[in-house]
């Protein structure tokens, strides 16, 4: 899972906070409370459950890309 892209489309994100609870080490909430992917995207997108993290958000602001 290495050539994979996380983001979060802030436009649709609604702040449920879905990925980061299924994955706190991936994601965080910002002030406003919507989500954003932490730093380090290498580490990120190996993590064993941002797959699951995406299909958790019930507007699907989380986006896996393939590189």
């Amino acid at each position: 899972m290495s050539g994979v892209d996380v983001q979060v489309n802030r436009e649709r994100c609604v702040g449920a906070g879905m990925c980061a609870l299924t994955a706190p080490e991936v994601f965080t909430q910002d002030d406003d409370g919507f989500s954003e992917v932490r730093g380090g995207t290498a580490a990120t997108a190996g993590h064993p459950l941002v797959r699951d993290a995406a299909r958790a958000c019930p507007v699907g602001a989380v986006t896996l890309t393939d590189d």
